[in-house]
């Protein structure tokens, strides 16, 4: 996955008692970390032991416009292939640690590094191998790739090998999907209801019609991304394709109880490029003072999803109960939500700082804003008031 490098705001802070009393037992969220890698490792491994059984497969099911194979097809083309089988173990494995089984049935795929590449692999040059590291990208010294002999080679961290080289890799569009629903589902257990935004136009369609028929069809109002843009340093060519969401934070309307809710952003996939989703980011309905923040995300490759809902909701719930009366501060309050978020995600939760992209102070209702920037430079976007009408019968 892409890593959008900002300029770093998380702090290594563990707030005490941000773990629930019920994950003792779990493994922490860098460990998480570690055991993907390896595991990953493992199969970037046995891939090179076992490349010719599936090399045919491969060659028929990549091309210069889809550089992926996924989990799914392996199994369908060679299900009785031993590298097949543990491809599928470890899948299960790795949905497990992520929190995500309910709410997806794969996640690995095998993904040829560059376009590039396709060529020469299909002519006959033998591919090495790799997996992403473990930890802060800013930290990798270089990326460890098998050849088709199980030798361990090692690759610059920036510069594109001029040899094929297969990733094995999360699908990070069906995980940040899954992800964002397992944290909504979470949030919901802990009596912290959060709504889910979908990018999928039919799913926001029919989100924006049930709001409509539960407010007794009133027009509702919105906020809509017309334009935004990332910057970014130097990318590692294995990360690939960035998955963003948002967190949008604020006060609930009708009690003193934070609102939290998660926006899917699958467009985002590139630095230094404009994109134009005309997307609804922020229901005002279900935020006091017509004010919220709205934190950008890049998903990581060892987050554990249900342990980050539970992360959010008792720090901005903590925020709250220190506020005696939240009137007196109005939307004042929300940045201090927003801050302690940030700042209580430490390096274990979501592996490295690279995860924080950006956010955005006190977003107003009804207020435009164009080419805006927020607080580290590292996103800019241009935001625009939607008042929406019920359908007419």
């Amino acid at each position: 996955m892409n890593k959008i490098t900002p300029t770093c705001l998380l702090l290594s802070l563990v707030l005490a008692g941000c773990q629930s009393d019920n994950t003792t037992s779990h493994q922490s969220p860098s460990q998480n970390a570690d055991t993907i890698t390896q595991q990953k490792q493992k199969l970037a491994k046995q891939l090179s032991e076992n490349y010719t059984d599936i090399e045919q497969t491969l060659k028929s099911q990549i091309s210069d416009q889809k550089l992926t194979i996924s989990l799914s097809t392996l199994l369908a083309e060679e299900p009785q292939s031993p590298f097949t089988q543990q491809m599928q173990k470890t899948d299960t494995n790795i949905r497990t640690v992520k929190g995500v089984s309910n709410f997806t049935n794969e996640l690995l795929e095998l993904r040829l590094a560059d376009t590039s590449m396709v060529q020469e692999w299909k002519e006959g040059q033998s591919p090495l191998f790799a997996f992403e590291p473990t930890g802060d990208d800013e930290s990798w010294q270089y990326i460890e790739a098998y050849d088709v002999y199980g030798q361990l080679h090692q690759l610059d961290v920036y510069q594109i090998p001029e040899v094929p080289v297969f990733v094995v890799d999360n699908n990070s569009a069906k995980e940040l999907k899954a992800g964002l629903q397992a944290m909504q589902a979470e949030m919901n257990k802990l009596g912290q209801p959060a709504a889910l935004h979908s990018y999928d136009e039919n799913t926001q369609q029919a989100q924006l019609k049930s709001s409509t028929r539960s407010l007794s069809a009133a027009p509702i109002s919105t906020t809509v991304i017309k334009k935004i843009r990332l910057s970014d340093d130097e990318e590692p060519w294995i990360s690939g394709k960035a998955e963003v969401y948002a967190i949008v934070t604020g006060v609930n309307p009708s009690r003193d109880e934070p609102t939290i809710d998660l926006v899917e952003m699958p467009y985002l996939d590139y630095d230094n490029k404009d994109y134009y989703p005309n997307q609804v980011v922020i229901h005002w309905s279900r935020y006091r003072w017509g004010a919220a923040d709205m934190i950008l995300m890049e998903q990581d490759d060892g987050t554990d999803y249900k342990e980050l809902a539970k992360l959010l909701v008792q720090v901005a719930e903590e925020v709250l109960k220190m506020i005696p009366d939240p009137e007196v501060q109005a939307y004042a309050v929300i940045p201090q939500i927003t801050g302690r978020i940030i700042e209580a995600i430490p390096d274990g939760v979501l592996v490295n700082d690279d995860d924080f992209v950006d956010v955005y102070y006190t977003l107003l209702q009804d207020t435009s804003y164009v080419d805006h920037p927020a607080a580290s430079g590292n996103a800019v976007v241009t935001l625009e008031p939607l008042t929406i009408s019920p359908t007419r019968p």
